[in-house]
């Protein structure tokens, strides 16, 4: 049984009024424990509305969101439950930090679900190791951090909670690239320790190719296209329809294949590229 699933989940804004408008429509979804999936989508698509139901911070107007087999809306009681087991980080979270010190910033969460203090110095310490916060900040304002450390800490205060769905709304946005793949790194870390599901919301498709098994692509607010990162970013030409871009690795690999050379459909990423690029080379396919 999936963990997470929706059932024909809608949507609507000012329903009945002349700005109605139906943000997310009959999506069907579900996931299992320990995947990592991509959402991508043009702006307006209806991604944040879609992962917004997940932890029921919106409530449907149609539709379900299940978690572990149980409507999410089944009683408040639940659906505040559910806030610990599926966790949210928003785009630019570090706007959130509030608290006197990071400790109490990441520490937030545990509180609020009533663990006892031993438990939640635990899970402030283990959260600050994946994210790669080091204990020596954690006394610190949260003000007093870098950029990518006011991230990281954000993001480690919803680590804290342990959830069994971690979702992330351009947890990259704005970082340099060592920042990025630092943040990337340490989802992963994450994800495989508690082997959690992850939902990765992103606008960076060499991002979402290096590190997710599958993607979802949202177009007016329904699931366009669902499958592996192979699939999906061979459709260059339906990606270019609906808004994207398929990962720059994907499109030359495309280009190639158009110019004559024998390169495989299921090239996304740089490694792949200059994997197959080596092996042409050595075979006498490709002259220096």
């Amino acid at each position: 049984m999936s963990l997470i699933k929706t059932e024909k989940l809608t949507h609507t804004y000012s329903s009945g009024t002349p700005f109605e408008c139906i943000a997310v429509k009959d999506i069907d979804f579900a996931a299992e424990g320990g995947e990592y999936i991509g959402i991508i989508g043009a702006t307006g698509s209806g991604k944040s509305t879609f992962i917004q139901h997940l932890n029921g911070l919106l409530k449907p107007t149609s539709g379900r969101v299940l978690f572990d087999g149980l409507d999410i809306h089944d009683s408040k009681h639940y659906t505040r439950e559910i806030r610990s087991k599926v966790g949210l980080v928003f785009q630019y979270p570090e706007y959130q930090l509030f608290e006197a010190t990071v400790y109490e910033d990441i520490a937030f969460g545990p509180k609020n679900m009533r663990l006892p203090e031993p438990d939640i110095k635990e899970r402030v310490y283990e959260a600050a190791g994946f994210v790669g916060i080091e204990e020596s900040l954690l006394s610190k304002s949260p003000f007093e951090l870098s950029g990518g450390e006011k991230r990281r800490a954000a993001i480690a205060g919803v680590i804290a909670m342990r959830p069994e769905v971690l979702i992330l709304d351009e947890p990259t946005a704005g970082l340099d690239p060592r920042g990025r793949d630092e943040i990337v790194r340490n989802i992963m870390n994450y994800k495989n320790s508690h082997s959690a599901i992850v939902i990765l919301v992103t606008h960076n498709m060499e991002e979402i190719a290096r590190s997710v098994d599958r993607i979802i692509v949202l177009e007016n607010g329904s699931i366009a296209m669902d499958g592996v990162p192979a699939e999906i970013f061979s459709k260059n030409e339906r990606l270019e329809a609906l808004g994207l871009a398929a990962p720059k690795p994907a499109l030359i690999a495309a280009r190639l294949r158009a110019l004559g050379l024998p390169i495989r459909q299921d090239v996304y990423t740089v490694t792949q590229l200059r994997q197959v690029l080596g092996e042409l080379k050595s075979g006498g396919g490709v002259h220096a």
